[in-house]
């Protein structure tokens, strides 16, 4: 016995049939398929008026030629226009009289702290700690290779460390002591340094290290190992290491040597980004 009424037989239907049950032929309501027709209408319209389809070098651009870049190119713009004052006076002013004027030095840490999470913290870490086994620098401490000095700290980000763009960029370069020296001299004058800071493995290494110690490294460490800012000599009778103070890292050091590089930032950032992160970065705490 067919379940079919005369209704269904009316509608038809598509043909498909599973278990006894037919799939009717009912069309679509009216007002889905408008609604259908309208998204089609609208989406052609959209491709046509906005940016959309993606081409071999960029997208279509759109006849009315709206851009979200160009949109927050404009916002920046205007931001930057607004701080242009503000600006304008950081440039002017005195860096170590910056901090005599507590608006200005408010804005210029703030604005500074900016600057450092979007182009400093993927080295020297979010909080300016740095990351030692890398040998990016703690900017928190006092150990300072170039100075701490607001205006030494000024130079190095404007200027960089090492770098091949920059004609004014801090360079040295420490030889690598292992085209130049035995590996028994070398492991003694690791003990000798050890000792500067009282952190010694073998006092007799130390001792036999000392001569060794000034015939290669006093030159630009200094006799007692207390660096030299001028040349970017690291102190090391603090216990404070950039690239780590044990004995098997030291030995690497001194047989390899070190050679860390930083760009410079003047030219990517305007004057007034570099001042306020120089400020930020001296009222961290770690400034001289």
């Amino acid at each position: 016995m067919s379940n079919e009424t005369e209704h269904d037989k009316e509608i038809g239907n598509t043909g498909h049939e599973w278990d006894g049950i037919k799939e009717l032929n009912n069309p679509l309501p009216r007002w889905w398929l408008w609604c259908f027709y309208l998204t089609i209408i609208w989406g052609v319209g959209y491709t046509i008026a906005y940016p959309a389809w993606p081409m071999i070098n960029e997208a279509t651009a759109g006849v009315l030629g709206y851009s979200t870049r160009a949109e927050v190119a404009e916002e920046i713009a205007a931001v930057e226009e607004a701080n242009g004052p503000i600006n304008a006076k950081l440039v002017a002013a005195e860096l170590t009289e910056v901090s005599d004027d507590p608006g200005l030095m408010q804005y210029a840490t703030s604005a500074g702290g900016a600057v450092f999470r979007t182009w400093c913290a993927q080295c020297h870490g979010s909080g300016g700690a740095g990351v030692q086994a890398s040998g990016y620098p703690n900017l928190l401490d006092d150990d300072w290779l170039w100075g701490g000095t607001i205006e030494d700290i000024h130079l190095t980000i404007a200027h960089g460390i090492r770098n091949e763009e920059d004609l004014d960029s801090r360079y040295s370069e420490m030889p690598a002591f292992g085209e130049i020296l035995e590996e028994e001299e070398i492991v003694s004058v690791v003990q000798y340094v050890k000792s500067l800071s009282g952190t010694p493995d073998d006092a007799a290494q130390a001792a036999a290290g000392e001569e060794v110690y000034l015939d290669n490294c006093s030159a630009c460490h200094g006799e007692e190992g207390l660096g030299d800012v001028f040349q970017g000599a690291p102190n090391l009778a603090d216990a404070i290491w950039l690239y780590g103070g044990d004995t098997e890292t030291l030995i690497e050091t001194v047989t390899y040597s070190r050679f860390g590089v930083m760009p410079p930032w003047q030219g990517r950032l305007s004057e007034a980004e570099v001042r306020a992160v120089a400020l930020y970065v001296h009222s961290r705490g770690g400034g001289q």
